[in-house]
């Protein structure tokens, strides 16, 4: 955790500039300012508790994903030598979070380069100063790149090498970095995942398990199988496809147009978007999903509704802790099944607790997002338990 600890105070004051909390502006162990209400973000510093850490807990606390996303890959990669930074970075603009969560693979080995939040016009503060910190070379993983931007956006003058992907829709995007990806890494995708174009939610756990597994994500709507998803298929037409969401969100019917592409398609889903990361993240199945049914691992939270986080958060996803991304629908409130989830796959130990097995969570999100009431009910269910026997 060490690095993790450099990384964070980092992004604290360099890139967040202590604003961790958007209703307080407080950084971690700062005072509450005198006077007026209290907050609950104000009366846990008071009390010492840290609005960015607790004991099984680490907040990414941005105020939007440009300063998350920089977090993430200061988290990912500290940046204090040379060997501790990454050979590229990945530029996506901040309204396309469909080019963010496809251009997640790009987080996998060889690859490995974090993606960061731009525009079409300037590149966002926390974006320049994760950048300077990051100082990404190139090298043969990346083709020489020190950079991929997902369409036009803007790129830092230093960065002399820049591979481009044309963006525009969702489904053509993802099949210009699936081109891409195969480029790269020089071999075929294990899988191929379906995500919806149209139901951000339900795509968002795509992003964590493309960074992590070097699968591609391509997009369809609700009924409609666009072409170049359907010229994407056609490359690796033996490869199995995971169609992520409920028929809500893609169709059986699209589900029979992939079949007829290729013969190997599931689904993975669930109802709601919460639940559909659950599902994900338990899932297992020729070598596809998270199979995490067990405690001992790495978890990244979001909000379901901020779809470009899911594509921020993603490096952690594919280091240190590794794990999937699962999703909360409310600022103030766990929601039942993944309080649920996190229960069922709770730490514990019997006799020595140094010898036991721990979950770590990273939250991403300021306290709008996820507030620090939350967070400590996720550091609670995250702890590790004596089981049987006196404390």
């Amino acid at each position: 955790m060490g690095l993790v600890a450099i990384a964070v105070a980092f992004l604290v004051a360099a890139v967040l500039g202590g604003g961790g909390s958007k209703s307080t502006g407080l950084s971690p162990g700062a005072s509450a300012p005198a006077g007026g209400g209290a907050t609950a973000a104000q009366t846990a510093a008071n009390l010492g508790y840290p609005s960015f850490a607790t004991d099984n807990t680490t907040r990414i606390g941005g105020s939007d994903p440009a300063a998350s996303a920089a977090g993430a890959a200061l988290a990912t990669y500290p940046s204090t030598t040379p060997s501790l930074r990454p050979a590229a970075v990945t530029l996506v603009a901040e309204d396309d979070w469909p080019g963010g969560i496809a251009a997640s693979v790009l987080m996998a080995a060889p690859v490995k380069a974090p993606l960061l939040i731009s525009a079409r016009g300037d590149t966002p503060s926390p974006t320049s100063s994760a950048l300077a910190a990051l100082d990404p070379g190139g090298s043969s993983a990346t083709g020489g790149a020190q950079a991929f931007a997902i369409g036009e956006v803007a790129t830092p003058a230093n960065l002399a090498k820049v591979t481009r992907i044309d963006a525009g829709q969702a489904a053509a995007t993802a099949a210009a970095i699936e081109r891409l990806r195969d480029r790269l890494f020089g071999t075929a995708p294990e899988h191929v995942v379906i995500a919806s174009s149209e139901q951000p939610g339900f795509a968002m756990p795509a992003a964590a398990w493309a960074a992590r597994s070097g699968d591609p994500v391509l997009f369809a709507g609700r009924d409609d199988l666009p072409t170049a998803t359907l010229s994407a298929l056609k490359l690796h037409p033996t490869t199995p496809v995971y169609v992520l969401g409920p028929a809500s969100a893609i169709s059986s019917g699209v589900m029979r147009r992939i079949a007829k592409v290729d013969s190997r398609v599931h689904r993975v889903s669930g109802p709601n978007p919460v639940t559909n990361a659950i599902v994900l993240a338990r899932y297992a199945e020729g070598g596809f999903g998270w199979d995490v049914n067990d405690p001992g691992h790495g978890f990244v939270i979001a909000r379901s509704d901020s779809p470009l986080d899911a594509a921020a958060a993603a490096p952690l996803s594919a280091s240190g802790t590794w794990g999937p991304l699962l999703l909360t629908d409310n600022a103030a409130r766990l929601p039942s099944a993944l309080r649920g989830y996190l229960l069922n796959v709770e730490p514990g130990y019997t006799t020595d607790p140094t010898r036991a097995f721990y979950n770590h969570v990273w939250v991403i999100g300021d306290e709008g997002a996820i507030d620090v009431n939350q967070q400590a009910e996720i550091d609670n269910l995250a702890a590790l338990t004596k089981i049987g026997g006196h404390p």
